[in-house]
């Protein structure tokens, strides 16, 4: 008896982390396409009007338009290679991630968070440093 409550527990609880994982929003697929693409204005469609971009180099809020070159410049000196989300989470309406880009000049962390804006998830930070791992 005994055994079959610990079993059925068992079961409800996997049930219950795989309902909450589903629930989870995704990061869009376009973000990560772009950043292994290098693509700045496949990013731009993901960006908020007003954007914090922290890169080698360069540290501040950006309009968008000036976020995308900056981006750009980014892609053109360190030519995109691999980009892998390593981790992404959720808490209200922010998401965010963690990933790895790997380019011709080195690897780096990459870290963006995106808030709902009119029901569209829009980037709002990104950070990208070397990783020296």
């Amino acid at each position: 008896m005994r055994k079959k409550i610990m079993a059925t527990a068992g079961v409800l609880l996997t049930f219950a982390f795989l309902l909450a994982a589903q629930d989870q929003p995704r990061i869009p697929a376009g973000i990560a396409i772009a950043f292994r693409t290098g693509s700045a204005s496949g990013l731009s469609e993901y960006l908020n009007k007003t954007v914090e971009l922290v890169l080698p180099g360069k540290e501040d809020f950006y309009s968008k338009s000036v976020a995308e070159t900056i981006l750009k410049d980014f892609f053109t000196r360190y030519r995109s290679r691999e980009f892998v989300i390593k981790h992404q989470g959720a808490r209200g309406d922010a998401q965010y991630a963690i990933a790895n880009l790997e380019t011709d000049k080195g690897k780096f962390r990459v870290y963006f968070l995106l808030k709902k804006v009119d029901g569209n998830p829009l980037i709002h930070q990104i950070r990208i440093e070397a990783d020296n791992e």
